[in-house]
């Protein structure tokens, strides 16, 4: 058997050191509007669909576990971002949807993609294509679809 490779060049350690960078980034403009990462996350994707989304949904898009969108879409209610309502067509899901105070907090997060870009020092154009590899990568490493060459 090979002798493992030094940290810095095992790609899930630059993946990993990168996520952390990028959240460090992010977080100062977070804690002024008092959300989290995950938070963010579950935000934006309720924002993506008119109608809002089911937890079942942002776990989905998010690939995460339904019991982990639950309490943050319950602390999102809290701090009166979202609702949170039965589906009367289907009383097992709960849709949740984005209030005019979600609206706006949405609206002053926005997307924060042009501090990446700034700090990063890359182009847009080298970040949207590194995003595409990884996103190919996570694709693949979850047997989706194969990665592309």
């Amino acid at each position: 058997m090979p002798d493992p490779l030094p940290l810095d060049q095992q790609l899930c350690f630059s993946l990993y050191a990168a996520t952390i960078a990028i959240n460090r980034a992010y977080k100062p403009m977070l804690d002024r509007l008092g959300i989290t990462y995950p938070q963010f996350l579950v935000l934006q994707t309720v924002n993506e669909a008119q109608d809002g989304r089911s937890i079942g949904e942002i776990a989905d898009r998010l690939a995460l576990e339904p019991s982990t969108i639950t309490p943050l879409a319950k602390r999102l209610e809290a701090a009166g971002l979202v609702t949170r309502a039965r589906n009367p067509a289907d009383e097992r899901q709960v849709r949740v949807r984005l209030t005019e105070a979600g609206r706006v907090r949405w609206g002053e997060t926005g997307c924060l993609g042009p501090l990446i870009i700034e700090r990063s020092g890359m182009t847009p154009e080298r970040l949207a294509s590194l995003n595409g590899e990884v996103m190919a990568l996570r694709r693949a490493l979850a047997g989706d679809r194969p990665a592309v060459q």
